[in-house]
């Protein structure tokens, strides 16, 4: 421990050493008039991949290329660089004799991490790589910081998301990520402008935030002195706008809503809504399975899609099925059978679905369906004809109003699209706000409220209209085959490390003994370590082949959030190595909170008998570490190298 602790302590005086010196550098450089920070432009000519796939035509010819330094080899006379830029990385190679001795000499002295500009020559060297001779090498940037080490890279998740900007720098699959995100956007935009669909933006604070079952963010509008709340949905202005006589209107833009983090869901998103008047949700079938091929083309040239061990075949006609018929087909359960809430609560109970009292027929339907059906529906799959229950915006079926003309289209057994029929009557829409505000009074905190002024615009008049929603985050994730939408959202909503909340981060990470906490929050809080108090070594002894057959296994945290009416328990979606996904809960949200471990790579016993937790079966135990620190309770969940592959066995 002593030797760990003086290695770290050795290698920030190293890196504290490094950052002084190029501090000093800057400081040469300005004070011999040749400061970086002057320069306001310079003139690209080309990119690294245009040279590279445009060698041929660019051989023998003058180039102004600019980027940062990544790999630098000084050799006398003549040196080597890696110059990376937008589009890839190119060699460049600096010779005395061509730059002239003042400026090779500052040359030398620049560090990886710098931005510079380079005028010179396309060429190939004698081991075939294409590359530009400098006549000129300009620096553009001095940078102060240091790069993380090239041939690790930065894989440590968390600090990824948290410094994206480094992550660009350093990992080429993300910036093609993001690069093939904004394709993604646009081509969804060149396939409704081709459609007669027309982009409008619609307000983000609102007095109301209906559309969708969720729980909005709340703030307060000063100047008018009125409380507010973050959009949860696109819905209800789009809507007014077709009222209007806009008949084909599309939105692309942030919403809001206050609910855990995992790996499809993140606070704020971005959703694509569209209605199109005169047509239902047959019509918004035809449109969502047209755009999704539409957009793999465009953008990866194929409708195969690899995604995981699966790939998704976009290219042939989607699957249609009914909600009822997937709950028949894949639980044994006909709910057409079922003629009552008590019947549905009594089949429930069989099945060991988890549902609240307030939950009706359909509720429960659409509870059999997420448990059983969701995880089957991997090539696309449009399942229609939802109940009214879950719909409160949706036209009813005429020949069975139980149901309602909504269709939800799944892929990965991810819901990726959610359309309807929309309800154009006012006498039911108002009906349907009753039910919701009566759930809202019952405790339902994702319930809608009765938009007056929405109520005023269907009484004047909305045509029939089909309207869906896209989530924008996961069809890009199904795109770049990206495990989790963090890895497509360049800034990801991240617990802040504050020091301003030192005081109670300190408390904490003096009880935890978190490294983490205590640096971040309050670099002066150490334990005393003669004040931990642990538990007695255990008296009796365990046989080997007893301890042998527990199965440690190093997991990775795909996923936590904190379980509905628990205090204490998180529920952990784990990466073990195999192909299925395993589900832990365990009693630490005292502790943490569940977006610190997103991310992070853990130890848990795997062979576990699934017990039941809060209804819900948990397959296995997390380590941690327990002890009392002046009379309190410490707890520190086992965390290991992120570059232990998940699965590892511990021996």
């Amino acid at each position: 421990m002593a030797d760990a602790q003086n290695n770290q302590k050795n290698q920030q005086q190293d890196l504290n050493q490094i950052l002084k010196v190029r501090r000093e550098k800057l400081a040469t450089l300005q004070e011999a008039g040749k400061d970086p920070f002057r320069h306001v432009k310079y003139d690209v000519t080309a990119h690294s991949k245009d040279i590279v796939e445009g060698f041929e035509e660019l051989e023998g010819k003058t180039v102004s290329i600019a980027g940062r330094i990544m790999f630098k080899r000084v050799m006398g006379k003549a040196s080597f660089c890696n110059v990376q830029d937008l589009k890839g990385s190119i060699q460049v190679y600096v010779a005395r004799d061509n730059i002239g001795e003042e400026p090779y000499a500052d040359f030398k002295k620049y560090d990886v991490g710098d931005i510079i500009g380079v005028k010179g020559e396309v060429f190939k060297t004698k081991t075939g790589e294409i590359s530009v001779h400098a006549s000129e090498v300009e620096l553009l940037t001095k940078s102060l910081q240091v790069l993380p080490e090239k041939f690790h890279g930065l894989t440590n998740t968390d600090q990824r998301y948290r410094q994206r900007y480094v992550d660009l720098i350093m990992n080429q699959d993300v910036k093609d990520t993001f690069v093939k995100r904004s394709r993604i956007i646009s081509a969804i935009r060149r396939y409704l402008d081709g459609q007669g669909f027309m982009e409008v933006e619609t307000p983000m604070l609102v007095a109301n935030a209906g559309g969708a079952a969720a729980r909005p963010f709340e703030t307060h509008y000063n100047a008018l002195d009125e409380d507010v709340k973050l959009r949860i949905s696109l819905e209800l202005y789009l809507k007014r706008l077709i009222v209007g006589g806009l008949e084909r209107v599309y939105e692309i833009g942030r919403v809001f809503r206050n609910e855990g983090v995992d790996t499809r869901h993140n606070p704020e998103f971005t959703l694509m809504e569209l209605y199109q008047a005169f047509t239902d949700y047959h019509g918004m079938m035809d449109l969502a399975e047209n755009l999704y091929r539409f957009v793999a083309q465009e953008v990866l040239g194929t409708t195969q899609i690899p995604y995981g061990e699966y790939v998704l075949d976009l290219g042939k006609p989607f699957e249609r099925i009914t909600m009822l018929d997937a709950v028949k087909k894949y639980a044994g359960v006909d709910f057409n059978e079922i003629h009552s809430d008590e019947e549905a609560k009594a089949v429930a109970r069989e099945h060991h679905i988890e549902f609240e009292e307030r939950h009706k027929k359909g509720d429960i339907l659409s509870l059999f369906f997420e448990e059983y059906a969701e995880a089957h529906l991997i090539q696309p799959t449009f399942v229609m004809d939802h109940p009214v229950e879950i719909s409160p915006l949706t036209k009813r079926k005429p020949e069975n109003p139980d149901y309602v003309e909504r269709f939800e289209l799944f892929m990965n057994g991810w819901e990726m699209a959610n359309a309807y029929s929309e309800l154009n009557d006012p006498i039911d829409q108002r009906a349907r706000f009753k039910a919701q505000e009566e759930l809202l009074s019952q405790g339902d905190e994702e319930a809608n409220t009765t938009d007056e002024d929405f109520m005023n615009a269907l009484e004047i008049g909305m045509p029939p209209t089909g309207g869906i929603g896209f989530g924008i985050d996961r069809m890009v994730m199904l795109l770049t085959n990206s495990p989790a939408i963090r890895d497509v959202l360049l800034f990801p909503t991240m617990k802040t490390l504050d020091p301003k909340k030192a005081e109670n981060k300190a408390e904490k990470a003096a009880v935890n003994g978190s490294a983490e906490d205590a640096t971040v929050s309050a670099p002066s809080v150490q334990i005393d370590l003669s004040k931990v108090k642990i538990e007695p070594l255990f008296a009796d002894d365990v046989d080997f082949e007893t301890f042998s057959k527990s199965d440690f296994r190093v997991v990775k945290i795909e996923a936590c959030e904190a379980v509905p009416k628990s205090k204490k328990l998180l529920k952990f979606t784990l990466n073990d190595g195999t192909d299925r996904k395993r589900t832990i809960l365990s009693g630490i949200h005292e502790y943490y909170e569940p977006e610190e471990l997103v991310g992070k790579t853990c130890v848990a016993i795997t062979n576990l008998p699934p017990r039941k937790m809060m209804g819900i079966d948990s397959e296995g135990m997390l380590i941690s570490a327990v002890y009392e620190y002046d009379g309190r309770e410490g707890l520190n969940l086992l965390m290991l190298d992120d570059s232990i592959p998940a699965g590892a066995k511990l021996y």
